[in-house]
Parts: C-alpha cells; sequence; structure tokens
C-alpha cells in the first residue's frame, strides 16, 4: 500500500479574535464621585500565526483541524486596565509551506526557515477607552471605542518540497532505484507506473563531509500541465528545486523526444521552469556499449550535460554526483 500520511494541501477556516471593545467608566472615589473617566483599552484579538519547523514533512497534522477559531481579547476596564489580549494561535507547518487565500489566490505567507513565524490572519485591535478621549474642553467624555472585528475565511495550506536536486522523468523511468542507490531513503519501488505517488526525499553524501538533498517525485505523463495524470499535484514540488535531473531510460524509442515532452509540461505550467539548471541522466545504461551511447549522445540537446548511469551496477554515478554537485554550487548566472 502506498503511504497515506503524505499531505501537501490543506483547506481550512480561520477566524482571528475580535479585539476587546474600550471601557466607558467614571472614577468614584470616597471623596469625590466623579473622579473622571478612567476606562481603560480593549485586548488584541489573538493572531493566527505560521511557524516553520524542521521536524515536520507534511501537512497530515493539519488534516483533522478544519477550524482554526482564535480567542477574542476582552474589554477594557475600570482605573484603566487594558483588557487581556486573546491567545495568539500558532500552526507549526513544515518548511517550503506557502499560505493563500482560497478566493482570491493570493499567496499571504511562505514558510522557509526553521523557526521563520509569520502572522497570517490579524487579530483586531482593540478599541481604545474614554480616558483617552478626555481633553479641556471635554472633562467627561461617555464613549469609548469598540474593538476591531477579526478576519475570517477559507484559507489554504500548500506544500512544495525543498530539495536541491528534483528527479524528473516519466513513470518507470528509474528514479525510485536510483534515490535508493544513492541515499538512504527507501522508496517503493515495482514495475508498474505511478509506483510513487508522493515526493520522496533523501540526502545524497558526497566528499569531504558535504551532502545535498534530492527528491524523487511523482512521474510525469504527457499533458500533466492540464491535470493529467497526477497533474498539479507532481509539478507545483519542482518549483523549488534548484537543478531539475531529467531520467531517461536507455531503452525508450526516441531520447531527446522524451526530453522535449518532459520540458513542454514544464513550460506549460510555469514558463519560469525553464531558468532552472537542467542535466540529463540515462538510467538502465549497463545494457549499452560505447557505439549506442555515442548514438544517443547525438540526439540529446547538445546544451545539456548528461551522463550515463546503471543504478543496479553502480556505473555513472560518481560521476553524476560530481556534475549534480558542480551544477548546484556553480556561480549564479546573470540574467
Amino acid at each position: 500500500m502506498e503511504n497515506k500520511n503524505f499531505i501537501d494541501y490543506i483547506r481550512i477556516f480561520c477566524r482571528s479574535g475580535h479585539g476587546g471593545a474600550g471601557s466607558k467608566h467614571f472614577a468614584r472615589t470616597k471623596y469625590n464621585d466623579m473622579a473622571g473617566p478612567d476606562g481603560g483599552d480593549g485586548g488584541r484579538g489573538a493572531h493566527i500565526i505560521l511557524r516553520g519547523s524542521t521536524q515536520l514533512w507534511t501537512l497530515l497534522h493539519l488534516r483533522y483541524y478544519k477550524n482554526v477559531l482564535a480567542e477574542n481579547g476582552e474589554g477594557g476596564l475600570k482605573n484603566n486596565q487594558s483588557g487581556r489580549s486573546g491567545k495568539d494561535i500558532i500552526i507549526e507547518v513544515p518548511l517550503g509551506t506557502i499560505a493563500k487565500d482560497e478566493i482570491t489566490g493570493a499567496i499571504e505567507a511562505e514558510i522557509l526557515e526553521d523557526g521563520q513565524e509569520v502572522v497570517w490572519v490579524k487579530g483586531g485591535r482593540g478599541g481604545l477607552g474614554n480616558s483617552n478621549f478626555k481633553t479641556a474642553t471635554n472633562q467627561a467624555p461617555d464613549y469609548a471605542q469598540p474593538g476591531e472585528p477579526g478576519v475570517e475565511g477559507w484559507k489554504l495550506l500548500e506544500l512544495k518540497v525543498l530539495a536541491d536536486v528534483g528527479l524528473v522523468g516519466f513513470p518507470n523511468a528509474g528514479k525510485s532505484t536510483l534515490l535508493s542507490v544513492i541515499t538512504a531513503a527507501k522508496p517503493k519501488i515495482a514495475d508498474y507506473a505511478f509506483t510513487t505517488l508522493t515526493p520522496q526525499l533523501g540526502m545524497v553524501e558526497y566528499r569531504d563531509g558535504k551532502s545535498f538533498c534530492i527528491a524523487d517525485l511523482p512521474g510525469i505523463i504527457e499533458g500533466a500541465a492540464e491535470g493529467k495524470g497526477l497533474g498539479h499535484r507532481f509539478l507545483r514540488h519542482i518549483e523549488r528545486n534548484s537543478v531539475l535531473l531529467f531520467l531517461i531510460p536507455a531503452d525508450c524509442k526516441d531520447h531527446r523526444k522524451e526530453f522535449e515532452i518532459l520540458v513542454h509540461e514544464l513550460q506549460e505550467y510555469n514558463p519560469e521552469m525553464l531558468q532552472k539548471d537542467f542535466i540529463i541522466a540515462v538510467s538502465k545504461s549497463d545494457m549499452l556499449d560505447e557505439e549506442l551511447k555515442q548514438a544517443i549522445s547525438n540526439e540529446l540537446p547538445a546544451n545539456v550535460p548528461h551522463v550515463f548511469i546503471s543504478s543496479v551496477v553502480g556505473t555513472g554515478l560518481p560521476e553524476l554526483k560530481d556534475l549534480l554537485w558542480k551544477t548546484l554550487n556553480a556561480p549564479v548566472r546573470e540574467v
């Protein structure tokens, strides 16, 4: 069974706290029944805050957390005492989470660092008490401000996997096998389409204790940009990757055409993806002799570096790691 615990899309209803009303109170002392206004300010309504956490990899913990209702601020008190502010609600999310408004689709927050906090839905401000409105000509104001209402609405949380390298290829291209060989990850491997239904992350150990993160993403199919297959569920995870590693099996009928179809789907989904660094790895190359390798090399685009690998035999993997590391650490290109 495919692991169902990877949740990368959540829809929740949020309501921040209302601000407390200011107080309309007049002081009364033993010797002065009209000591003047002393109404305190209302407390702020509670915020809803997002906090990044490296301990989380999915939005699973929010699956049944459908309503987030923050506490209201308390009203102002006498003796110029402010009301208590509502207790903020903090929602922990994995790095790479984007928060959106469901109606407008506008991005309201983006969490990329551990411990990063963003006020997602602001609570209403508390109203001013009547003591704030006392003037030389108005010694006894009998009014105070009401608190501001909170904000409510349906919100979306969307997770985009954070990884240095994203594996791109058709189903059964060998992505999961490659990930299992060069990292400690243990993705499900089988000989049928869409074995991988959720992103799988692994750390590649490089020389001198260095490492980088690689993600095996669900297989793309022609028409994925239009929502076919896993569609946008797959493509949105690629947006975070610095380098895209296209895995093309040696036994496919047309290597260049397969690469062009993959690139076309990325372009249709988001043209900015074409600004990323591309690398081609020809998998299952243990079945090729030098003549066939040269013929495939002639098919592939000259401006995209490529390497022949075999995850089963282990050939070409050191060269692939070198190429990935070199590309990840290359100077930033001028636009």
